[in-house]
């Protein structure tokens, strides 16, 4: 018998304290995001928000949410932070889930939710003409920014800890990384940076 693909009449029966999505028919329940990770998606937008959506020191330009829900096809999915330009979405609408796929969007990878993020959103997003994504993980203190070239995903760099950087596509400003990161813990271990960084591999 055929698995019965999940329906948005799912997502909302599930309890408050679960992120639903449904991705390729399936009903995915996350928890609701650590502290750690909260704290890395609320200084994120509060660098683009400011120049990005308001104009305040950058060009503005773009309507910028935390955690919208929004419809892929099939898919419902809430990305952590997603933006959409203002010269293609003059107004956003104001519904749930929204139905238009955003230029950008940022996921903050936890033990929980990375290799669905990377696997199946990045996908995902690639098909619906997302031109921008990020992958942010608070733990390793790294953002990977993703280009999309027709449906497959580039990775144009990577960047960690302290840096200063201009990433697509708010590259108009220079962000400052060194305040996404909560500070561990006192007499915990600082997280193990990656050995290797494979940069000539494929696109996704």
């Amino acid at each position: 018998m055929a698995k019965k693909e999940a329906t948005y009449a799912d997502l909302e029966a599930l309890p408050d304290h679960l992120i639903g999505e449904i991705i390729d028919g399936e009903l995915i329940a996350s928890p609701l995001p650590r502290p750690r990770h909260g704290h890395t998606t609320v200084k994120i937008l509060a660098q683009l928000s400011g120049p990005f959506s308001d104009g305040k020191g950058g060009p503005g330009g773009w309507w910028i949410l935390v955690e919208p829900e929004i419809r892929f096809g099939s898919n419902v999915m809430v990305p952590d932070a997603a933006g959409w330009r203002r010269d293609r979405v003059p107004v956003l609408p104001d519904i749930v889930p929204l139905e238009i796929a955003p230029q950008w969007a940022c996921e903050v990878l936890s033990p929980s939710t990375a290799k669905i993020d990377r696997e199946k959103k990045l996908r995902i997003y690639a098909r619906y003409a997302v031109d921008h994504v990020w992958l942010v993980d608070p733990v390793l203190r790294t953002l990977e920014i993703y280009e999309r070239t027709d449906k497959r995903w580039t990775l144009l760099d990577v960047h960690s800890d302290d840096a200063r950087v201009r990433a697509a596509p708010f590259d108009a400003i220079e962000l400052d990384l060194s305040t996404w990161w909560m500070p561990l813990a006192s007499g915990a271990a600082e997280p193990q940076t990656p050995q290797a960084i494979d940069w000539h591999r494929e696109p996704l």
